[in-house]
Protein backbone atom coordinates (compact mmCIF):
# COMPACT_ATOMS: atom_id res chain seq x y z
CA UNK A 1 0.00 0.00 0.00
CA UNK A 2 2.87 1.97 0.57
CA UNK A 3 6.80 1.56 -0.56
CA UNK A 4 9.59 4.00 -0.06
CA UNK A 5 13.06 3.54 -1.62
CA UNK A 6 16.04 5.02 -0.67
CA UNK A 7 14.41 8.06 0.86
CA UNK A 8 16.42 10.58 1.84
CA UNK A 9 15.20 14.51 3.32
CA UNK A 10 17.57 16.95 4.13
CA UNK A 11 16.92 20.70 4.75
CA UNK A 12 19.53 23.64 3.70
CA UNK A 13 19.93 27.05 5.22
CA UNK A 14 22.93 29.39 3.65
CA UNK A 15 24.85 28.13 6.95
CA UNK A 16 23.44 24.59 7.77
CA UNK A 17 22.79 21.18 6.17
CA UNK A 18 20.85 18.45 8.18
CA UNK A 19 20.11 15.25 7.16
CA UNK A 20 16.19 14.50 8.84
CA UNK A 21 16.13 10.89 6.62
CA UNK A 22 18.79 8.95 5.40
CA UNK A 23 18.35 5.50 2.81
CA UNK A 24 14.79 5.23 4.31
CA UNK A 25 13.35 1.49 2.91
CA UNK A 26 9.92 1.08 4.13
CA UNK A 27 6.82 -1.35 2.61
CA UNK A 28 3.32 -1.24 4.34
CA UNK A 29 1.32 -3.98 3.02
CA UNK A 30 -2.29 -3.35 2.69
CA UNK A 31 -4.13 -4.22 5.67
CA UNK A 32 -1.45 -3.72 8.14
CA UNK A 33 -0.98 -1.54 10.77
CA UNK A 34 2.26 -0.08 11.58
CA UNK A 35 4.17 1.66 14.22
CA UNK A 36 7.46 4.13 13.91
CA UNK A 37 9.55 4.89 17.20
CA UNK A 38 12.29 6.93 18.36
CA UNK A 39 13.47 9.73 20.47
CA UNK A 40 12.43 13.37 19.19
CA UNK A 41 14.05 15.14 16.33
CA UNK A 42 14.95 11.24 14.81
CA UNK A 43 12.94 11.76 11.41
CA UNK A 44 9.70 10.38 12.50
CA UNK A 45 6.88 13.20 11.73
CA UNK A 46 9.25 14.09 8.68
CA UNK A 47 8.87 10.20 7.13
CA UNK A 48 4.86 10.36 7.67
CA UNK A 49 4.41 13.59 5.68
CA UNK A 50 6.46 12.16 2.58
CA UNK A 51 4.67 8.84 3.19
CA UNK A 52 1.37 11.04 3.13
CA UNK A 53 2.38 13.39 0.13
CA UNK A 54 2.77 16.63 2.38
CA UNK A 55 6.27 16.88 1.90
CA UNK A 56 8.35 15.62 -0.43
CA UNK A 57 11.86 13.65 -0.56
CA UNK A 58 15.57 14.91 -1.76
CA UNK A 59 15.80 11.65 -3.27
CA UNK A 60 13.85 8.42 -3.33
CA UNK A 61 10.68 6.82 -4.67
CA UNK A 62 7.27 7.22 -2.82
CA UNK A 63 4.69 4.65 -4.49
CA UNK A 64 1.14 5.20 -2.52
CA UNK A 65 -2.40 2.46 -3.20
CA UNK A 66 0.67 1.58 -6.92
CA UNK A 67 0.58 5.19 -7.46
CA UNK A 68 4.13 6.38 -7.85
CA UNK A 69 4.10 10.01 -6.53
CA UNK A 70 5.21 12.24 -8.89
CA UNK A 71 4.49 16.40 -9.02
CA UNK A 72 3.76 16.83 -5.54
CA UNK A 73 1.99 20.01 -5.88
CA UNK A 74 -0.62 19.21 -8.86
CA UNK A 75 -4.20 19.03 -8.39
CA UNK A 76 -3.94 15.34 -9.83
CA UNK A 77 -1.85 14.74 -6.14
CA UNK A 78 -4.19 16.75 -4.49
CA UNK A 79 -6.86 14.81 -5.02
CA UNK A 80 -5.13 11.10 -5.13
CA UNK A 81 -4.19 12.12 -1.36
CA UNK A 82 -7.80 13.56 -0.77
CA UNK A 83 -9.74 10.20 -1.91
CA UNK A 84 -6.95 7.85 -0.49
CA UNK A 85 -5.65 8.88 2.87
CA UNK A 86 -6.99 10.42 6.00
CA UNK A 87 -4.64 11.95 8.54
CA UNK A 88 -5.10 12.27 12.26
CA UNK A 89 -2.91 14.99 14.18
CA UNK A 90 -1.86 14.84 17.82
CA UNK A 91 -2.74 18.74 18.40
CA UNK A 92 -6.48 17.87 16.66
CA UNK A 93 -6.28 20.73 14.38
CA UNK A 94 -9.96 20.80 14.36
CA UNK A 95 -11.75 24.70 13.70
CA UNK A 96 -12.93 25.77 17.04
CA UNK A 97 -15.68 27.99 14.68
CA UNK A 98 -17.40 25.24 13.27
CA UNK A 99 -19.02 22.60 14.70
CA UNK A 100 -18.15 18.94 15.19
CA UNK A 101 -20.24 17.89 12.14
CA UNK A 102 -18.84 20.29 9.78
CA UNK A 103 -15.18 19.64 10.87
CA UNK A 104 -15.51 16.15 9.99
CA UNK A 105 -17.07 17.34 6.62
CA UNK A 106 -14.37 19.46 5.16
CA UNK A 107 -12.77 16.43 3.15
CA UNK A 108 -15.50 15.94 1.31
CA UNK A 109 -16.19 19.52 0.19
CA UNK A 110 -13.10 18.90 -2.12
CA UNK A 111 -14.95 15.88 -3.37
CA UNK A 112 -17.75 15.99 -6.34
CA UNK A 113 -20.40 15.10 -3.21
CA UNK A 114 -23.36 16.83 -2.39
CA UNK A 115 -24.26 18.63 0.79
CA UNK A 116 -27.05 16.37 1.68
CA UNK A 117 -24.58 13.30 1.36
CA UNK A 118 -22.01 15.29 3.22
CA UNK A 119 -23.99 15.36 6.26
CA UNK A 120 -25.24 11.47 5.86
CA UNK A 121 -21.45 10.31 5.43
CA UNK A 122 -20.12 13.06 8.43
CA UNK A 123 -22.85 11.88 10.99
CA UNK A 124 -22.11 8.26 10.10
CA UNK A 125 -18.62 8.54 10.74
CA UNK A 126 -19.48 10.35 14.05
CA UNK A 127 -21.69 7.37 14.90
CA UNK A 128 -18.94 5.16 14.65
CA UNK A 129 -16.69 6.93 16.97
CA UNK A 130 -19.24 7.18 19.42
CA UNK A 131 -20.31 10.67 19.02
CA UNK A 132 -23.44 10.92 17.82
CA UNK A 133 -24.81 12.84 20.45
CA UNK A 134 -22.02 15.68 19.90
CA UNK A 135 -23.01 16.41 16.37
CA UNK A 136 -23.73 19.84 17.50
CA UNK A 137 -20.92 20.72 19.76
CA UNK A 138 -18.49 22.59 19.37
CA UNK A 139 -14.87 21.70 19.58
CA UNK A 140 -14.43 24.14 23.17
CA UNK A 141 -17.07 21.98 24.54
CA UNK A 142 -15.36 18.78 24.15
CA UNK A 143 -12.35 16.99 25.95
CA UNK A 144 -9.19 15.95 24.39
CA UNK A 145 -10.79 12.30 24.08
CA UNK A 146 -13.29 13.91 22.61
CA UNK A 147 -11.74 16.12 19.90
CA UNK A 148 -9.07 13.18 18.91
CA UNK A 149 -12.77 11.07 18.15
CA UNK A 150 -13.73 14.04 16.20
CA UNK A 151 -10.43 14.12 14.39
CA UNK A 152 -10.93 10.41 13.74
CA UNK A 153 -13.76 10.97 12.14
CA UNK A 154 -12.50 13.68 9.77
CA UNK A 155 -9.91 11.07 9.14
CA UNK A 156 -12.46 8.37 8.40
CA UNK A 157 -15.44 10.87 6.36
CA UNK A 158 -14.25 9.69 3.09
CA UNK A 159 -13.11 6.03 3.78
CA UNK A 160 -9.58 6.16 2.79
CA UNK A 161 -7.62 3.05 2.26
CA UNK A 162 -4.53 4.58 4.49
CA UNK A 163 -4.52 6.38 7.53
CA UNK A 164 -1.49 8.05 9.02
CA UNK A 165 -1.47 9.24 12.43
CA UNK A 166 0.70 11.66 14.43
CA UNK A 167 0.69 10.67 17.65
CA UNK A 168 -2.67 10.22 17.95
CA UNK A 169 -2.42 9.46 21.93
CA UNK A 170 0.46 11.70 22.92
CA UNK A 171 -2.33 14.82 24.12
CA UNK A 172 -4.41 11.73 26.03
CA UNK A 173 -3.94 10.23 30.00
CA UNK A 174 -3.94 6.78 29.12
CA UNK A 175 -7.63 5.75 29.32
CA UNK A 176 -8.48 7.83 26.71
CA UNK A 177 -5.32 6.85 25.13
CA UNK A 178 -6.37 3.11 24.86
CA UNK A 179 -10.05 4.06 23.33
CA UNK A 180 -8.42 5.81 20.55
CA UNK A 181 -6.30 2.72 20.27
CA UNK A 182 -9.34 -0.12 20.00
CA UNK A 183 -10.94 2.81 17.47
CA UNK A 184 -7.85 2.26 14.92
CA UNK A 185 -7.52 -1.56 15.72
CA UNK A 186 -11.37 -1.54 14.98
CA UNK A 187 -10.63 0.19 11.50
CA UNK A 188 -8.01 -1.93 10.88
CA UNK A 189 -9.47 -5.14 11.62
CA UNK A 190 -12.71 -5.02 10.91
CA UNK A 191 -12.30 -2.57 7.59
CA UNK A 192 -8.86 -3.56 6.81
CA UNK A 193 -7.60 -0.31 6.80
CA UNK A 194 -4.07 0.07 6.38
CA UNK A 195 -2.77 2.19 9.47
CA UNK A 196 1.07 3.81 9.72
CA UNK A 197 1.28 5.73 13.12
CA UNK A 198 4.02 7.69 15.07
CA UNK A 199 4.14 7.66 18.49
CA UNK A 200 6.23 7.23 21.85
CA UNK A 201 4.38 4.85 23.55
CA UNK A 202 5.86 1.75 23.55
CA UNK A 203 2.54 -0.17 24.69
CA UNK A 204 0.67 1.28 21.93
CA UNK A 205 3.40 0.39 19.41
CA UNK A 206 3.29 -3.31 20.77
CA UNK A 207 -0.42 -2.98 19.79
CA UNK A 208 0.03 -2.85 16.18
CA UNK A 209 1.35 -5.64 13.63
CA UNK A 210 4.80 -4.35 13.27
CA UNK A 211 7.40 -1.58 14.72
CA UNK A 212 9.99 0.48 12.91
CA UNK A 213 12.33 2.13 14.58
CA UNK A 214 14.64 5.77 13.48
CA UNK A 215 17.31 7.19 14.79
CA UNK A 216 18.92 10.26 13.99
CA UNK A 217 16.92 9.57 10.95
CA UNK A 218 18.11 6.32 10.13
CA UNK A 219 16.38 3.30 9.74
CA UNK A 220 17.54 0.85 12.82
CA UNK A 221 14.85 -1.88 13.13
Amino acid sequence: MIQLENITKVYQTKVIETTALDNINIEVPEGEFLSIMGPSGCGKSTLLNIMGMIDEPTTGQVTVAGKLVGNYHSKATARFRNEQLGFIFQSFHLINELSVIDNVELPLIYRKVSGKQRRQMAEAALTQVGLSNRMKHFPSQLSGGQKQRVAIARAIVGQPRIILADEPTGNLDSAMGNEIMDILMRLNQEQGTTIVMVTHDETMARKTHRLVRLFDGQQVS
